[in-house]
């Protein structure tokens, strides 16, 4: 069996384990990144790029068809050509995803494609199409990802249960879609289906959709919904399904009793879990917390020069999160003195409205003791919302009342995963809310909103009604 040694391997190529490698190979480091199926990892392949693209998709779709009240009048409905739409959102992906392989290329990382398993801390087995190759390091970095959770009566083996990978692949618009999970992803890709023209009906076993999140926000999008003829039925639980003339039977109960729907597919979105048992982590002996690898700072684990980074690790299981642990992570093993503590990590839910975060919501700042102001921009009242006729949502903005620094910022509306980046900006170097206040924003934009909130939370807006 051939044998491979380098200074350091990362296990995975998704976006935590590809900049892992690129930034090595930066640092000088004789590096190699292992990928069992995607250069990129489900991010690029078969999740936040493909969803976001069709997404698009379905917004310029109801666009389109509500572009009258503009005066632009179209002679007949949309059609969508799913081939042609999956071809085009096939070639985003060529795009990215070859664009890993020429920087990993260009910072002098070796790549490997195949199935690795740890024989010990240090060493793994690999499977490629060429045979077994034994790698050997001194460093190992864990990047292997998560997959969709899988309940119990709904396997993804059958052709009408489908998870996000399969969904965002189907070669038509679902005429009936039921979708398992009214979190994120559930709503992001249900909704999409719904703006595309499924009849679509949203299970969610909590009383409300996207638990967790602020309650405006979530008032904002169960509107939208709502307009959009999508059907949610919450506090109801998935009892299983079987097949019917034209398609499936859905069987589902609430506190009315058993209820069914049929459908042409099911799609299970109720969470992701992580890929530490498909290489064999056992054999390094890291100390984990349930199904997950336990990191600290360095994302050392408890074993030496054992590394890991991203979904398999506890925290937000967050594209994001995962490139800016990688890179943290390459410094560490470089003999940096880096570490991981970042204030925030943002999220964004692409439903429509969008949905992003930085720092703590409202609820989250008062559970923690804090006595809060906020400021609350409505998007209504935003020059440059009125002008693109899009103007469901709002900026809020939450100070710690006795020192006015932004606790955190939370946007409902169009354009929310553009904008809160200056909010994760502001989160992360403690800013006063006059730090945004007196910054000088552009006019007309959606950004101003964030200026307008941040003074509303210190009763100096001018655009609003002081509280």
């Amino acid at each position: 069996m051939e044998t491979k040694s380098y200074t350091a391997v990362v296990l995975g190529a998704g976006p935590g384990g590809y900049p892992c490698a690129i930034r090595l190979g930066q640092l000088g480091v004789k590096t190699l990144v292992i990928e069992r199926e995607y250069w990129g990892g489900v991010c690029l392949n078969v999740g936040c790029i493909p969803s976001k693209a069709l997404i698009t998709a379905g917004k310029r779709v109801e666009e389109i068809t509500h572009a009258g009240a503009m005066g632009i009048e179209v002679a007949s409905a949309p059609v969508v050509n799913m081939t042609k739409l999956q071809a085009w959102k096939g070639s985003v992906v060529s795009k990215l995803t070859g664009g890993v392989r020429t920087l990993l290329k260009a910072n002098k990382v070796d790549m490997l494609l195949g199935d690795a398993r740890f024989v010990s801390p240090k060493v793994l087995e690999v499977q490629t199409a060429e045979g077994p190759v034994r790698v050997e390091a001194e460093n190992v970095i864990v990047a292997v990802g998560s997959r969709p959770i899988e309940i119990p009566g709904f396997s993804f083996k059958d052709a009408r249960v489908l998870d996000s990978t399969k969904a965002l692949a189907l070669p038509e618009v679902p005429k009936r879609l039921a979708v398992i999970g009214g979190g994120y992803i559930g709503l992001e890709m249900g909704g999409m289906f719904a703006k595309l023209g499924s009849a679509v009906t949203v299970i969610e076993a909590a009383d409300q959709v996207l638990p967790g999140f602020d309650v405006d926000a979530i008032k904002v999008i169960e509107r939208r919904l709502k307009k959009d003829k999508v059907k949610v039925v919450t506090s109801a639980k998935a009892l299983g399904w079987e097949e019917a003339e034209g398609g499936a039977l859905l069987h589902y109960e609430t506190a009315a009793g058993k209820q069914s729907v049929e459908v042409d597919y099911v799609l299970v979105t109720v969470g992701r879990r992580p890929n530490t048992d498909t290489c064999n982590l056992e054999a390094t002996g890291v100390a984990m917390e349930g199904r997950f690898i336990r990191t600290d700072d360095q994302l050392k684990t408890s074993v030496p020069g054992v590394f890991a980074i991203g979904d398999c690790t506890t925290g937000l299981m967050l594209a994001h999160k995962a490139t800016h642990e990688g890179e943290v992570c390459a410094e560490v093993v470089a003999g940096h003195p880096a570490h991981n503590v970042a204030k925030t990590v943002p999220a964004v839910v692409f439903t429509d409205p969008e949905i992003a975060t930085a720092g703590l919501m409202e609820h989250e700042a008062k559970a923690k003791g804090y006595t809060v102001k906020v400021g609350k921009m409505p998007y209504a009242a935003i020059g440059r919302a009125l002008t693109t006729n899009d103007t469901d949502g709002f900026i809020k903005v939450i100070i710690d009342a006795s020192n006015q620094r932004v606790l955190g910022v939370t946007i409902c509306g169009s354009h929310a995963s553009d904008l809160i980046s200056e909010a994760a900006l502001a989160v992360e170097m403690d800013c006063e809310a006059l730090d945004i206040g007196l910054t000088i924003h552009p006019h007309p934009t959606l950004g101003e909103g964030i200026m307008e909130a941040a003074k509303a939370a210190i009763g100096q807006a001018v655009h609003i009604v002081n509280a």
